[in-house]
């Protein structure tokens, strides 16, 4: 796991790998490469492959996104030694593009950095110029070198921090108001200035010097890149600084007033009625200046409506331009004409359709006329054969008196003179049936 050590006079705690104890592997690793890779590739690769992470860990740590070999010596002193070989990392991590010198990645910019990057550029030992006209590979304590994949964490953190602010709406920004916004972030000009490169090399952002003063522009919502600055930018910018100057213009004056105010009362709790009406005459002066400023405010205040009415005006012409300009390329090509002989060419069709469904129906049904008398005399013959059987065989009614006893009681002739009971039997639907004509019948 990796151990927290304190390295140089008053630096913080860095965390390093579990090897920095080791002092058998320290030794090692503090020690001067090889004259070149092909003699050791291990031995090479292996103390580059430890010193690059920590190069950029301490960056990091320190919140900067620059470093420097004198920085990187009082980081990495271990029990009073420095490593031996952190010019050859250095200069590994240059080929590799994972660091760049300072001035080199300015210049990559074309922004006129030369004009605004007060505090971004050291004045070089002239020995370092010699160098690198003679091509040495010797790195000067002194030359800042820009570690890559930090600046661009720092440039992208930046502007999520302007996207997320109340200066989002701003055109132009100050760059001392840049600095109140990054102190969180940047911890010093220098940083500021490098994150603000990247962002221009990203197109996110431009930066220009406009009468001696140093001026930020972002891109702004819905725009892939940033625009050059221009006069209206310029128009509003000041017209937005003077808005700022007038309000705590008017806001001191206020404060004034009440101060008057107060030492009024004061006063004239004292007895001192002169010096009272004295303060009170400041004060009404005070107030009528803030009034006349106040005045100006808000004419100040109403150009800077109407120009963002403007602004907005503008994007809702380009909308109804684009609009018009995609309705046109949609239309291209349709006609009244050519609309009416289609609505014609699909009138015809669908008529023709109806006739020829129409056809069709009328032999269907022709074709099965011989079937249809067939269904219906099979359909007639299962009526017939469901129907109930209405007529029952029933016995001869008799001719004969039936006799009976003065009693009145059925006696056994009586019953043997009755007729047989019919053999056919007679469901209870022919009954019911045969019940309801009997009693139609009465």
């Amino acid at each position: 796991m990796p151990v927290s050590l304190q390295q140089g006079d008053g630096a913080a705690p860095c965390a390093f790998p579990t090897d920095w104890e080791d002092d058998e592997r320290m030794a090692f690793l503090f020690s001067a490469f090889k004259e070149n890779r092909e003699v050791d590739p291990t031995d090479w690769d292996g103390k580059i492959n430890f010193w690059t992470p920590l190069v950029v860990q301490s960056c990091r740590r320190r919140g900067s996104v620059s470093v420097s070999l004198q920085d990187l010596n009082e980081s990495f002193r271990r029990k009073g030694s420095v490593p031996l070989g952190l010019v050859t990392v250095i200069q590994c991590m240059i080929r590799s593009g994972k660091v760049q010198k300072e001035s080199d990645f300015a210049a990559n910019v074309d922004s006129g950095w030369l004009s605004w990057g007060v505090g971004l550029l050291l004045v070089r030992p002239l020995k370092w110029t010699l160098s690198a006209l003679l091509g040495s590979g010797r790195v000067p304590l002194e030359e800042s070198f820009v570690v890559i994949e930090l600046v661009k964490e720092k440039a992208a953190t930046l502007l999520a921090a302007y996207r997320s602010s109340p200066l989002v709406g701003r055109s132009l920004l100050s760059f001392q108001e840049m600095r109140t916004l990054a102190s969180h972030i940047c911890p010093d000009e220098t940083t500021l200035c490098l994150a603000l490169l990247q962002l221009q090399r990203e197109k996110y952002v431009t930066v220009s010097l406009h009468e001696g003063e140093k001026l930020v522009k972002f891109s702004q919502a819905g725009q892939g890149r940033v625009s050059p600055v221009t006069e209206v930018d310029l128009g509003i910018y000041q017209l937005q600084r003077s808005e700022k100057l007038l309000e705590e213009r008017v806001e001191a004056l206020g404060q004034e007033a009440e101060k008057c105010k107060e030492q009024a009362k004061a006063l004239l709790k004292e007895g001192k009625k002169t010096q009272a009406l004295r303060c009170l005459r400041g004060r009404k002066h005070v107030e009528k200046k803030a009034d006349r400023l106040y005045a100006q405010l808000e004419t100040v205040k109403g150009i800077l409506d109407r120009i963002a009415s403007s602004q907005t005006d503008r994007l809702v012409m380009q909308a109804y331009q684009a609009g018009v300009a995609a309705l046109r390329i949609s239309l291209k090509g349709v006609t009244v004409e050519r609309a009416e002989n289609l609505v014609d060419q699909i009138q015809e069709l669908c008529d023709t359709q109806d006739e020829v469904t129409r056809t069709l129906a009328g032999g269907a049904l022709d074709s099965a006329d011989g079937e249809c008398d067939e269904l219906e005399e099979e359909l007639k013959s299962l009526l017939e054969d469901g129907a109930p059987n209405t007529s029952l065989t029933l016995p001869e009614v008799p001719t004969q008196p039936i006799p009976a006893k003065e009693t009145g009681v059925l006696d056994d002739a009586f019953f043997h003179a009755l007729p047989s009971v019919p053999a056919t039997s007679i469901s209870d639907e022919e009954l019911d049936r045969e019940l309801g004509r009997l009693s139609l019948a009465s």
